[in-house]
């Protein structure tokens, strides 16, 4: 019987920015150690002491969690030792298990990009090596073919010295930056903002089409020359090249939830978090960091955060508002019904919330969360209160300024909602913005639409609130979205979950366009019909400007929220 490989290269990836595991360019790299894993206890014991590996002379049963963390700690000390033969002197190297079984990661920051290649090249020859050969000898030889390496060209992310505001979150990072954008344009400044909508100039000049909420996105943002950048800043753009800027002046954070687990090694809602966190460890020490105190995982963000404090909640209340002032810190709240900030020893009136239409005359708990963390971020840069509320009050949610995200129609004297929600905490925020619209006596109609990268526990969860939520649940197919998964199977997770709430009868549709004109065919005057455009937004927002479907502006939700309010407690 022949022994596995001690080490299979999984993936060498060069991280152009601040990242996961440094907040400057880093090589990661990912090892399977499959010999490692499977060696005699003694035999590991006897490397770790050759290679002085602290902890090594119990390094576990094979194939256990404890080996494969010695084993990482040996990688992490060899990969020092193949850098300063190399002449790399005190190289930094974080090593640590990966989410994926038998996997290490050994990651370390870079100034040349040729020369860091060529030592994460070396890493698995020498781990590979080292369960026969001298560390010595092993280091020696590496460096001799280190030494004669092309160092290659120096990192090249940007460290802008105009101001820069980075968003990132679960949900509403797009409708906060958005929104910020416009906070800022409104008050005479040039913008430029990135999205996964793609790069704008204003609050809707078109520079780029796509998801550019990555590192490219950044670039294409700072290129425009503007005097502010707002950059939305996603899971993968993180995990895949690394921040696109070195440094920002303000880090908003709006929330943590499932969503995308499964992917490049992100597999716990906690694992996203630390991925989101990155960008409150590269805010300037005068910055600040705005972090949503609702959250628990985003609020434990203030310990490792390098820009000043300023938290938001619902709850004016909160303990973590009390301490966060009491340190000299700020925070924005609900104060007799007024958004308002605090701080500097006062308080900030800025407007009523149910005069900020982006609230939907205050039924949206997650839009005025996405509003308290824009009016913060505005302020944090400078904005003055006056030109904040003016921007607030002038920001509508109609589909050129917010396209899918909580827009609203009137239609054969039905309402209809379009929606981007994609996840449980998404469908709980659109499900409590249906049923507040809702007269009594009156139904919820909603058509629910999801792509098939994401795990069998996020479709579950997202169908069974949409079902909880609902009087009438339908499933409409996203053909271009499938994303590996056969689309029976996704549509049978979406069953599932609204047979777990209870609701068996789930008609489907080939597409949303389809589910919208069914459900409003069968629904009666009075319902209220939401469907969760992804693939067809502009064909549904087509349809219904020919089908004569009224837009609702600001006064419009008002008068609706308030009959709706009045019915419900006659």
């Amino acid at each position: 019987m022949t022994e596995p490989d001690p080490v299979r290269p999984v993936e060498l990836r060069v991280l152009e920015g601040p990242n996961l595991y440094f907040t400057r360019p880093a090589i990661k790299l990912t090892l399977e150690v499959p010999g490692w894993l499977g060696a005699t206890e003694a035999r590991v014991a006897a490397v770790g002491a050759r290679m002085g590996v602290p902890g090594a002379e119990k390094p576990g049963r094979p194939g256990s969690g404890q080996r494969l963390r010695v084993v990482a700690r040996i990688a992490s000390l060899l990969t020092r030792r193949l850098a300063a033969a190399g002449g790399i002197r005190r190289l930094s190297v974080r090593a640590r298990p990966d989410p994926e079984a038998a996997r290490i990661v050994v990651a370390f920051p870079w100034r040349r990009r040729d020369a860091s290649e060529a030592l994460a090249r070396e890493v698995p020859l020498g781990m590979a090596a080292l369960l026969s050969r001298s560390p010595d000898r092993i280091a020696a030889d590496a460096g001799r073919r280190l030494l004669a390496t092309d160092p290659g060209p120096e990192p090249s992310v940007p460290d802008p010295g105009i101001p820069v505001v980075q968003v990132t979150g679960t949900n509403g990072k797009t409708t906060t930056v958005r929104l910020l954008a416009h906070l800022l344009r409104s008050a005479g400044l040039d913008v430029a903002y990135s999205s996964t909508d793609g790069v704008y100039r204003g609050d809707s000049e078109l520079v780029e089409g796509g998801d550019y909420s990555g590192f490219g996105g950044a670039a294409m943002a700072l290129a425009q020359d503007p005097d502010v950048a707002v950059l939305e800043t996603a899971r993968g753009g993180i995990l895949l090249r690394g921040i696109g800027v070195m440094h920002n002046d303000v880090a908003v954070v709006t929330n943590v939830s499932a969503d995308h687990l499964g992917l490049q090694g992100i597999h716990t809602v906690d694992q996203l978090a630390e991925v989101k966190s990155t960008i409150t460890r590269i805010t300037r020490p005068g910055g600040w960091d705005v972090l949503n105190a609702d959250d628990p995982r985003v609020l434990s963000m203030r310990r490792l955060a390098t820009g000043r404090p300023w938290l938001f909640s619902l709850d004016p209340e909160h303990p973590a508002l009390r301490e966060t002032l009491a340190d000299g810190g700020r925070a924005t709240t609900v104060l007799d019904g007024r958004l308002s900030w605090l701080g500097d020893d006062d308080a900030h009136s800025l407007m009523a919330t149910v005069d900020i239409p982006i609230t939907l005359a205050g039924i949206s708990r997650i839009n005025l969360q996405n509003a308290m963390a824009a009016a913060s971020a505005a302020v944090a840069v400078g904005l003055p209160d006056r030109a904040v509320a003016r921007g607030l009050r002038s920001f509508v949610l109609d589909p050129e300024r917010n396209p899918g995200r909580t827009n609203l129609f009137a239609l054969d004297r039905r309402l209809v909602v379009i929606d981007y929600a994609h996840n449980e905490a998404g469908m709980i925020g659109l499900t409590e913005v249906l049923n507040a619209l809702r007269r009594k006596g009156r139904e919820v109609w909603i058509a629910i639409c999801t792509a098939g990268d994401r795990t069998d526990e996020i479709l579950h969860a997202f169908a069974f609130r949409a079902a909880v939520g609902s009087d009438h649940l339908a499933v409409a197919e996203l053909p271009r979205y499938l994303r590996g998964r056969p689309r029976e199977e996704i549509l049978e997770r979406l069953r599932a979950g609204a047979r777990d709430a209870g609701v068996k009868d789930v008609p489907e549709f080939e597409d949303e366009l389809g589910a919208l004109r069914a459900m409003l065919q069968d629904s009666r005057p009075g319902d209220v019909v939401g469907l969760t455009a992804l693939g067809m937004r502009a064909e549904v927002f087509a349809w219904l400007d020919g089908e004569g479907a009224r837009r609702l502006g600001p006064s419009d939700v008002k008068r609706v929220v308030r009959a709706a309010r009045a019915a419900r407690s006659a």
